[in-house]
């Protein structure tokens, strides 16, 4: 568990043509990512599109990436499915691969569970398992409270931690100053991750790493150490990035963001559509400004 800190990407999922995994990709992105200095890796998440994985495509993809990997970082796996048993099952898939922890969505397919029964699905999820779990705080109409993300990992030590998504900057504030010491909150507030780390944010887990995963380690650092008029620079040029990516197919410029990087990104699953030729030229021209001028593959 103190492993997990700082820029943990979400690694994106390369599909091909016939909408298979295209694992070689998946083994070259692992190493792009840790080249570019990042903390860790998470594997199956939104990012990675990990809805659309069965459980044999989840278990490889795992362990080519821990293979891969070989120890260099710690490695979290993403677990989106909709209910206790599945998700015990997806986590048992790969209690054997050495990774930190499970990233979990609540239970979320149009019925919220009550807070009793989300308290006692993550209960039975690690006590199954074995494994720390780190909460995916992601889903509109099933979204956590602070209260009740502090009661569950309060009640259940095996939740180490929170991913806090959806955009919701005051959560990450509230978290911060209602949590018990030992309790990780990582931000997945992608447009804010400067303000995040200032707050006290143990890190991050969103596609913006992904896709500019230097200029995410540079603001991490440049936080760490105190230097705000770098942050709020790096901030600038990131959030001209996210304005570009975010969409209904974040997944696939993110991708494509990564191929402009000499990574290749693959095609997203359908049905979800590439990046769209004004998706590409505005990714292109907001990382082109994250990098600067003549550092992408193509130039």
């Amino acid at each position: 568990m103190s492993k997990l800190f700082g820029i943990i990407p979400p690694t994106a999922t390369p599909f091909t043509a016939d909408d298979e995994i295209d694992y070689a990709a998946a083994r070259t992105q692992v190493n792009w990512l840790i080249g570019q200095g990042v903390h860790g890796l998470a594997t199956g998440g939104s990012t990675g599109e990990g809805h659309t994985l069965d459980i044999d495509e989840f278990r490889r993809l795992m362990a080519e990436t821990t293979q891969e990997v070989a120890g260099r970082v710690p490695v979290v796996a993403g677990i989106i499915v909709d209910s206790t048993r599945d998700a015990i099952r997806r986590g048992k898939a790969v209690a054997d691969l050495g990774v930190a922890a499970l990233q979990v969505t609540p239970v979320h397919y149009l019925f919220r569970p009550t807070d009793d029964a989300m308290v006692k699905h993550f209960r039975a999820l690690t006590e199954e398992t074995g494994l720390p779990v780190i909460i995916y705080n992601v889903i509109p109409w099933s979204y956590l409270s602070p209260a009740l993300l502090c009661r569950i990992m309060r009640e259940v030590p095996g939740v180490i931690g929170v991913k806090q998504s959806a955009g919701d900057l005051k959560l990450v504030a509230d978290l911060m100053t209602m949590i018990q010491p030992g309790n990780l909150i990582f931000s997945a507030v992608d447009a804010l991750l400067y303000p995040s780390f200032a707050l006290g944010a143990h890190g991050s887990i969103a596609a913006i790493l992904t896709a500019a995963p230097r200029a995410c380690v540079d603001l991490w650092d440049a936080v760490q150490r105190g230097d705000h008029r770098t942050a709020l620079t790096l901030h600038t040029r990131l959030l001209a990035l996210w304005n570009a990516m975010v969409g209904d197919n974040l997944p696939a410029c993110t991708k494509y963001a990564q191929t402009l990087q000499g990574c290749p990104g693959g095609l997203p699953r359908a049905p979800m559509p590439p990046a769209s030729e004004a998706q590409q030229a505005a990714v292109r021209a907001a990382l082109r400004g994250v990098l600067g001028e003549g550092r992408l593959a193509a130039e």
